[in-house]
């Protein structure tokens, strides 16, 4: 039997529904165009074409892949970020809308040139955006994981920033000792751990657990940025961490405590606290 575009992604539509999945039918849409290898308005506009045999095995492997509650990202193979198209992977951080607010946060007030860093930089997807915006500064992006590294080295190089970015595999600041920066952003683990059960399954049995733990207040990784940052920033500079719902005051005690004496803390678009931003 011939399926056509409009067809499939209404039983698909239907078919997510019934699995749980959130937004089915815009991911029955966005998978379809990714199989067929077309914008989604090509669904539409072509919503009566019979489709190949090939393309609806191909569609359905990803729906299956989806109905298992796979992120889309990953079966895609790409997000979209700052209106940029970032490649993920399995074992990379699935970017997300609320993180644009770090990059905006962290290039309020920068010079023509300087330096920043970017702690558990994942795809990459801070760090290059923050580098398309400033063509005259450098960046360093550091994570723990080799895998990450290299989805983030794929990024830098299809977005034209691979020049100016350096990428270093280790923890934290130990791969940048004795350096300064003038922005230094990180989205880190902060769920806490006893929350990662409790997360949707999309998140919860795909996304990189080390990603996402962040011990068992869900701090304990931004309580170590916070106490060794000030080692690392230039004259002027700036320290700018994404947190979760509900953690801003403590964010901001630990920052005070850690010898920051401005602390900011930015909502994003949901009106969620969500950016913290501090100065010596």
């Amino acid at each position: 039997m011939t399926r056509t575009p409009l067809e499939l992604v209404r039983l698909t539509a239907e078919y997510l529904a019934g699995r749980g999945v959130a937004n089915p039918r815009l991911d029955a849409e966005v998978l379809l165009a990714h199989v067929l290898g077309v914008p989604r308005i090509r669904l539409y506009t072509e919503f009566d074409k019979p489709l190949e045999e090939a393309e609806v095995a191909a569609y359905r492997e990803a729906v299956r892949r989806r109905a298992r509650r796979e992120p889309v990202a990953y079966i895609t193979g790409e997000r979209e970020f700052w209106s940029l198209r970032f490649r993920v992977a399995p074992g990379v951080l699935v970017p997300r809308p609320e993180t644009e607010l770090l990059v905006e946060a962290a290039l309020e007030g920068t010079a023509d040139t300087g330096r920043v860093l970017d702690l558990g930089t994942g795809s990459g997807c801070v760090v290059v955006a923050f580098l398309r915006e400033r063509p005259g500064w450098t960046g360093v992006g550091v994570d723990a994981s080799a895998e990450a590294l290299e989805v983030a080295r794929e990024n830098a190089g299809s977005l034209g920033v691979a020049d100016r970015l350096e990428l270093r595999q280790g923890d934290l600041f130990g791969p940048v000792g004795g350096e300064r920066f003038d922005r230094i952003v990180s989205n880190p683990p902060y769920v806490p751990t006893a929350e990662l059960e409790t997360l949707e399954p999309e998140v919860n049995r795909f996304e990189p657990r080390g990603a996402l733990d962040g011990g068992p207040d869900g701090l304990a990784v931004i309580r170590r940025i916070a106490a060794a940052a000030a080692g690392f920033l230039a004259p002027g500079g700036r320290l700018v961490l994404e947190f979760g719902r509900g953690q801003e005051r403590a964010v901001a005690a630990i920052l005070e405590e850690a010898g920051f004496s401005q602390v900011e803390i930015r909502d994003d678009l949901a009106g969620i606290p969500r950016v913290a931003v501090a100065l010596l």
